[in-house]
């Protein structure tokens, strides 16, 4: 049911924070303001009127016995000045908006028969016209006697302090949630194959969570490492024997030699496939350097028109450094493109930056991928020889999957779909930036 809200929250922890420190605190000043106002400032302005009123109608009781002169000494002796005044006289009654307690001093004060009007012009005087008998009169005192002085000031103290004290908490606030920052910073960098410093720090939990991070970070770069390193030992042992066979085959004739070379050939070439696949999921260390993207698409043209390989470019960057691995990035391509070139006639690799993410997409004219077997496809040593025909050679089925785990390196995705401006299949490396 409260769904609806959501939409409304910050989304950042910060600002979450904030608002639920900020929230109470204004919360609370307002109830304590108002309920101030109308219990004390409220009850105390009447209790100090009707003080006043009873004095006022002593002067009325006195002046309609004794008459003026008694009448102006008793107001003498209370501290008000009294004037006798005609009946037309002009007489105004003013009420400031932001005067809370005038209402209560006039609600009072007009209670009693004899009081006419009552005028509050500002914080320090108070007038008042009364009747006696048919003599009207004028009487004036200091707006003390009927309201607390500086009704305002409990208001104004609470939200300075407020203000002060919750300023205090936002920069302890911060402090606190900078170690939280410091783990997401390096728990992404991680996923994008970079390792950044870090040292645990911040509240306990904080810190249990950093040190659980950094034992998880330092778990796989020892299982990747070993990987590495067992692979690495196969291969050393498998080239040995390979080099054998080829040195074997060579003295065969050569109607039996050659279709055994193709054989040993496939063999190297599989072997060669898998090590750089294992070799691009262990590139955490690798550090990233800021590239030219399209400086990076021009180079690869130029090496594959060496080769015969004929490629047109299209689409504008808006950022002329991004921080890359340009070897992975260039490999990644290379498959693309070579994948391309194996199964279409024509290839365009397309480049552009959007919503903060940078494409490069590889399209071909080729009879493309049912959608069905896209995720299949990405899956190490799987090739799909009923959909795509290999008149131009055949792979081990690692170069998607190499392209794959060095998008994902760089905490981007492989995505493969139809190409509309060729009709073939389009591969695209979708990479976050900061922009």
């Amino acid at each position: 049911m409260f769904k609806w809200i959501k939409s409304y929250m910050p989304k950042r922890l910060y600002y979450r924070a904030a608002l639920i420190l900020v929230f109470p605190v204004l919360f609370l000043q307002l109830i304590v303001s108002i309920v101030f106002i109308q219990r004390h400032f409220e009850g105390v302005t009447v209790q100090m009127t009707r003080t006043v009123a009873a004095e006022l109608d002593l002067i009325t009781e006195v002046l309609g016995k004794e008459g003026a002169v008694a009448g102006q000494k008793i107001a003498r002796s209370l501290g008000m000045s009294m004037s006798i005044v005609a009946k037309d006289t002009n007489f105004n009654e003013n009420l400031r908006f932001a005067d809370l307690t005038g209402l209560v001093v006039r609600r009072e004060l007009l209670a009693l028969p004899e009081v006419l009007t009552v005028d509050l012009p500002d914080n320090r005087k108070v007038n008042v016209r009364i009747k006696s008998g048919q003599e009207f009169f004028d009487l004036q005192f200091s707006r003390r006697r009927v309201s607390a002085s500086n009704p305002h000031q409990l208001i104004v103290y609470l939200f300075v302090f407020g203000a002060f004290f919750t300023i205090i908490a936002f920069f302890y606030l911060r402090n606190q949630l900078r170690p939280i920052t410091r783990l997401a910073d390096a728990a992404e960098a991680f996923g994008h194959g970079e390792n950044l410093p870090y040292e645990p720090s911040g509240a306990l939990e904080v810190r249990a969570a950093g040190q659980a991070f950094l034992n998880m970070r330092e778990r796989i770069g020892r299982h990747l490492k070993q990987r590495t390193m067992l692979l690495s030992g196969v291969s050393h042992d498998l080239r040995t024997p390979i080099t054998r066979l080829k040195l074997g085959l060579s003295f065969l004739p050569k109607e039996q030699r050659e279709p055994l070379e193709k054989d040993v050939e496939d063999m190297n070439l599989l072997l060669n496939e898998f090590l750089d696949y294992a070799k691009f999921e262990n590139e955490t260390e690798v550090p990233v350097e800021d590239i030219d993207p399209s400086a990076l698409v021009d180079d690869l043209i130029e090496n594959f028109s060496r080769t015969g390989v004929k490629i047109q470019s299209v689409g504008e960057m808006t950022k002329n450094s991004i921080k890359l691995k340009p070897f992975a990035i260039k490999r990644a391509l290379e498959n693309l493109i070579n994948n391309a070139n194996r199964y279409g006639t024509q290839i365009l690799i397309e480049k552009k930056i959007e919503d903060n993410l940078l494409f490069f997409s590889v399209h071909d004219d080729g009879p493309g991928i049912d959608k069905s077997q896209h995720d299949e496809v990405l899956q190490p040593f799987t090739r799909l020889d009923p959909s795509r025909n290999q008149n131009k050679g055949s792979g081990v089925g690692l170069g998607l999957p190499i392209a794959k785990e060095i998008a994902e390196g760089h905490g981007g995705i492989l995505k493969l779909s139809r190409s509309l401006l060729l009709n073939g299949l389009c591969v695209s490396l979708i990479i976050p930036v900061n922009i």
